[in-house]
């Protein structure tokens, strides 16, 4: 395994260089994806960009959206050689002492995909929680199983051969929906699934990009979409859970 740490970045200046000193002890590279931040984020991705010799910031010249910008790096990942990319988010929400639980579930199995399953304390909103079962439920649908304890989470081991193949043929939406569709095509591509608990903690003047109105519609489209995708592969699906 040849694993790298990676993590998109839309005007999160204010907290990278933080979440940066919290993953430092892991020694791994690891890859910024800036997704058309403005200049202030800007001037703060290429100072850590020159300050630690084991980040890489790659800029996107235009914010496409977090799926957008998580493809980007997964591309530039597997073209730097690694084969897989643990991903967490810019705003500290994760905690880094738990990566080597993920990476040693990635170890213990290279193909799968490794998701984080998050442990909320009293920080977490409601309405975000309460979205959160939605999707799951929806998921679980989809995917005619429980593999997938949760589809939102950003913490998260991706086996980038696999990942990569996917996303080079199955068109995906841009945005929040992206998390919950990649697991689930995944899956669909016959990855294992490995669920690893982890702390998250939302905190006070978070930065958070999530437009409810409009990232709830997108994720409620991107089920759309996946429940059609379901119907079509009910008897591979129950041959997996039967074999």
């Amino acid at each position: 395994m040849n694993v790298c740490l990676l993590i998109p970045n839309y005007d999160h200046g204010s907290t990278i260089a933080e979440v940066l000193d919290s993953i430092a002890f892991a020694a791994l590279p690891c890859l910024i994806v800036n997704d058309g931040s403005h200049a202030e984020t800007r001037a703060e991705l290429e100072r850590v960009d020159a300050a630690y010799d084991w980040v890489e910031v790659v800029h996107r010249a235009e914010n496409g959206g977090r799926g957008a910008a998580l493809r980007t790096g997964y591309r530039a990942a597997y073209e730097r050689g690694f084969t897989h990319a643990l991903q967490l988010d810019a705003d500290g929400q994760h905690e880094a002492k738990d990566i080597p639980r993920l990476l040693a579930a990635a170890k213990e199995a290279p193909g799968a995909l490794i998701l984080g399953r998050p442990i909320f304390d009293d920080s977490a909103p409601a309405l975000r929680l309460y979205g959160r079962m939605l999707s799951q439920f929806w998921v679980w649908v989809e995917t005619l199983s429980f593999a997938i304890a949760d589809p939102l989470c950003g913490f998260r081991c991706f086996p980038l051969g696999a990942t990569v193949r996917l996303i080079e043929h199955a068109p995906m939406g841009d945005r929040m929906d992206f998390d919950p569709e990649i697991a689930v095509r995944l899956y669909w591509e016959g990855l294992e699934i490995v669920n690893v608990p982890t702390d998250v903690v939302y905190r006070e003047g978070g930065v958070s990009h999530f437009a409810a109105g409009y990232d709830t519609w997108l994720i409620a489209k991107a089920h759309v979409r996946l429940v059609g995708g379901m119907l079509l592969r009910i008897p591979r699906l129950l041959r997996r859970h039967f074999r």
